[in-house]
């Protein structure tokens, strides 16, 4: 973006925030009517023109800041390196940064930084480039705009991403499939795995859970590929969670069982891989565990229902039993991603069926159709 273009929207707020005409501004610089067109982006001041303009506002013009363009290629390839980048080069300059040629590119920046993405005001739309009006529709929300805008892999990345958040997963998975194969041809591994990270957990909200595991196996490659343990993490972590889904405890509990410092849901699988092995007392101390890891209501009655199966064992025919199981899985499918509740269905299924509840189990594999 021209350096004039942007210079022209400075010089508007400030003279607005100090209540200054633009007759009173501009007298001895220029004429009324062509600070007018600098201010509406129709017209490019001279570097001196700015300069002066800006000066009497009290600001200081940078013409030339040293660039932004290794944030902009962490950015834009899903580099994990960008949180460091924009800290180095962004961060320390903020107030040079922000009157100079470069002004939008460092709100931009910030913006993707900052852990709640918020769009530029619309004020500076008008003098946005169209890779930057794409970004700021992406930060508006207006993803299939931003995409067309700028066919970046980033954007189509982070569409699919908000899509599955909407549970939207289907749509979202084609998405992000379209954006995998253009962060390919453009030599992004880390958005590539962003994305397949993201299909399978699109595919495993879905019930897809072949089709989830066959993501995760390339996601794995990847991030061994590119040394991102913490993706490994969760890629080992939702393959266990899914061998469990599927009847398979033997298979999950040496994931669950040799983690060195497990975390809430870690043990929340490890102590129903015990229960579904028949190991009672591991299966106790596990919930015990997690029980002092519990933040949420949530997470205090998902263990309950563990322990109250542990210390029950006629409880497929206990009403408080029921109760509890069917207002947590209400509850899940009403707040969470639909995974924890799918993740809870056979339980629900074997208490209609002990009950004789047939047509509401009937009803639920209608909505989450078989694996």
């Amino acid at each position: 973006m021209k350096g004039g273009d942007v210079a022209g929207l400075l010089i508007r707020q400030a003279r607005l925030r100090r209540d200054w005409s633009q007759e009173g501004l501009c007298q001895g610089i220029c004429v009324p009517s062509y600070l007018s067109k600098i201010e509406q982006g129709k017209a490019v001041p001279s570097p001196e023109v700015a300069k002066l303009l800006l000066h009497r506002l009290g600001l200081i013009w940078t013409p030339e800041p040293e660039g932004l363009d290794p944030c902009w290629k962490a950015l834009l390839s899903g580099g994990p390196d960008f949180s460091s980048c924009y800290e180095r080069l962004v961060q320390p300059r903020q107030e040079s940064l922000a009157c100079s040629p470069l002004a939008a590119d460092a709100l931009l920046l910030a913006a993707f930084y900052a852990d709640e993405m918020r769009p530029l005001p619309e004020e500076w739309e008008p003098f946005l480039s169209t890779r930057q009006l794409a970004l700021q529709r992406g930060l508006q929300g207006r993803w299939e705009e931003a995409v067309r805008l700028e066919p970046l892999p980033l954007l189509a990345a982070l569409h699919g991403k908000a899509l599955y958040a909407k549970g939207e997963y289907t749509i979202a998975i084609e998405v992000l499939r379209d954006a995998y194969r253009s962060a390919a041809d453009a030599g992004y591994p880390h958005l590539m795995l962003f994305c397949r990270l993201w299909m399978g957990n699109c595919n495993s909200d879905l019930g897809h859970m072949e089709e989830m595991l066959a993501h995760f196996a390339v996601a794995e490659r990847l991030a061994e590929a590119l040394g991102d343990t913490e993706s490994l993490t969760s890629i080992r972590y939702n393959v266990a969670a899914t061998q469990l889904e599927l009847g398979q405890p033997e298979k999950a509990l040496p994931y669950f069982a040799a983690l060195p410092h497990p975390c809430f849901l870690n043990l929340h699988k490890l102590a129903i891989c015990h229960e579904q092995l028949g190991h009672r007392e591991q299966a106790l101390a596990a919930v015990q565990q997690a029980e002092s890891l519990a933040a949420t209501e949530m997470e205090q009655h998902m263990l309950a229902l563990v322990r109250y199966r542990l210390e029950h064992p006629d409880y497929l025919h206990d009403s408080a039993y029921g109760t509890r199981l069917l207002g947590c899985f209400q509850r899940l499918r009403d707040t969470y991603p639909m995974g924890f509740a799918r993740f809870h269905l056979p339980w629900v299924l074997a208490w209609y069926k002990a009950n004789r509840q047939y047509r509401q189990a009937c009803r639920l594999l209608e909505e989450f159709p078989a694996k």
